[in-house]
């Protein structure tokens, strides 16, 4: 039998990040949240009262050493939380710490932090609180000679908290993303629970990622978490701490639209697959896609479609050379189109728009059209988390997925995408579209590589497309090298 005794967990009630932090935090202890300048620190502060308040009814404390309540109070209302009716409620109390700080001299070793002690001890017994936010204790010690001044100012106040039965959260500064976790560099070795918020430039974009560095003696998902900072959401981690037990697999079969491609997967798609799609510009990726949409349309299903590459006008008529009706499908109230290139927003915020569509329409299939271009706004890693995380809420909700991607380069048999590669062994299904030269001819030819849990055809089949869209046909016998990293076979071996 094991002595170990689990801690209570606290949730913070911070979309995604009790995921990271299996079950929220530490119950009844202090937590540090260092981080850099517009990393989201005073906002994690925030919400960690208001969602308490909101959703697990218990009130707060709110500390504040530089901002004034006023603009707290107006900043958080843009968030949708109501802290002045919560103060009217008796669930929520500032202690108001900036005035005094504004106002004092220059002078170090003079703040007397047993007042402000005092204070918090008096705000949280007036309210009964259960949770206690202080921002920022940086700007404090800044003023203190000796960094032992600031160690043994920390001990105090946190004993303080914990002695009173609050689980508490304490931020502080930054200056270097990936040098250090504090500014005086003690802090995180005085409270047993330290989280960092980075907000990095990469590519020209911000990316902001939150890292538990420790939990003393409570389990978490270690590693750099994305997030972002959603107007409607507040803080949103993502995306894998959306990643969940996978439900019960389907064993109904929908159509890809294409009676051929059906045959060559085994009778259709299973209902909650993610099926890949990869091929170089004009094999048909995008026909594929509409006729995939289409199909939803016909049984009166809806289905949502985002294309990367193309403005919603050219969809419509690429759509019609093919007889579809992009616009009557989408009257139609079953098809919803998202025609935006990937540099309008980065990458979290596209990934919160799908998931809200997803959560609030709750389609049946979803295309992404294509997904390497996606590849300009982010690194290989957060886009290969974007569609783990992606595949974990279309399986939740039984969403058949086509996804698509293409080649790096223009070479018409250039290997896929680093995407693609990364994605095959994720995806259910995973179909080829390759050029392929045979007798001095151009031509395209298809190939499904796997199917999880269905048998498939293995043949290498040629196709046609035309106005009436894409036909498959025989195999391909008379060539070879279709497969990236396949093995040459001379005919007489074969």
């Amino acid at each position: 039998m094991s002595d170990r005794t689990a801690l209570d967990r606290v949730p913070t009630g911070i979309s995604g990040f009790d995921l990271v932090a299996l079950g929220g935090l530490p119950a009844g202890r202090c937590t540090l949240v260092s981080g850099s300048t517009g990393s989201g620190k005073t906002l994690f502060a925030i919400e960690f009262l208001a969602r308490g308040v909101d959703r697990f009814d218990d009130p707060g404390v709110y500390v504040t050493f530089e901002e004034s309540p006023a603009d707290l109070r107006r900043n958080a209302a843009a968030m949708g939380f109501p802290i002045e009716r919560w103060e009217r409620e008796g669930k929520w109390i500032f202690v108001d710490a900036s005035a005094e700080i504004a106002g004092e001299t220059t002078t170090v070793g003079v703040y007397n932090f047993a007042a402000i002690t005092v204070r918090i001890e008096a705000a949280v017994r007036q309210i009964g609180a259960r949770r206690v936010s202080l921002d920022s204790v940086g700007s404090i010690f800044t003023r203190f000679p000796d960094v032992a001044t600031v160690r043994y100012e920390l001990h105090r106040i946190a004993a303080a908290l914990e002695t009173l039965g609050v689980t508490s959260v304490l931020t502080a500064e930054r200056t270097v993303e990936y040098d250090g976790v504090s500014r005086l560099g003690v802090e995180e070795f005085v409270l047993n629970n330290v989280i960092i918020l980075r907000n990095v430039l990469s590519k020209e974009r911000r990316r902001r990622t939150i890292e538990i560095i420790k939990l003393r003696g409570a389990a978490h998902r270690t590693g750099e978490w994305l997030f972002t900072i959603d107007e409607r959401e507040g803080i949103v981690v993502i995306p894998l701490a959306f990643v969940a037990p996978r439900a019960m697999a389907s064993a109904e079969r929908v159509s890809s639209g294409n009676p051929g491609l059906d045959a060559l997967c085994g009778g259709g798609f299973y209902k909650d697959a993610v099926v890949l799609l990869t091929g170089p510009t004009g094999t048909g990726k995008t026909l594929a896609s509409l006729k995939f949409a289409a199909e939803a349309v016909r049984t009166g299903e809806s289905c949502l479609l985002y294309t990367f590459d193309e403005n919603h006008d050219q969809l419509a008529r690429n759509a019609a050379g093919w007889g579809l009706d992009l616009a009557a499908m989408e009257a139609s109230g079953l098809l919803h189109v998202s025609a935006d290139y990937p540099e309008m927003a980065s990458l979290e915020v596209h990934f919160l728009n799908i998931r809200r569509a997803i959560e609030e329409i709750r389609p049946s299939r979803l295309v992404i059209d294509t997904l390497s271009a996606l590849e300009r706004i982010a690194t290989s890693r957060a886009l290969l988390d974007f569609v783990i995380a992606l595949g974990s809420l279309l399986r939740r909700h039984q969403v058949t997925a086509l996804l698509t991607a293409a080649p790096s380069g223009y070479k018409p048999t250039a290997v896929s995408s680093a995407i693609a590669v990364e994605l095959g062994s994720l995806a259910d299904v995973t179909i080829m579209l390759r050029y392929v030269e045979a007798e001095g001819q151009i031509q395209r030819a298809i190939a499904v590589l796997q199917t999880r849990g269905s048998a498939h055809d293995n043949a290498i089949r040629m196709v046609d497309i035309d106005a009436d869209g894409m036909h498959i046909g025989e195999p391909l016998s008379v060539v070879s090298h279709v497969i990236p990293g396949g093995q040459y076979v001379p005919p007489t071996q074969q």
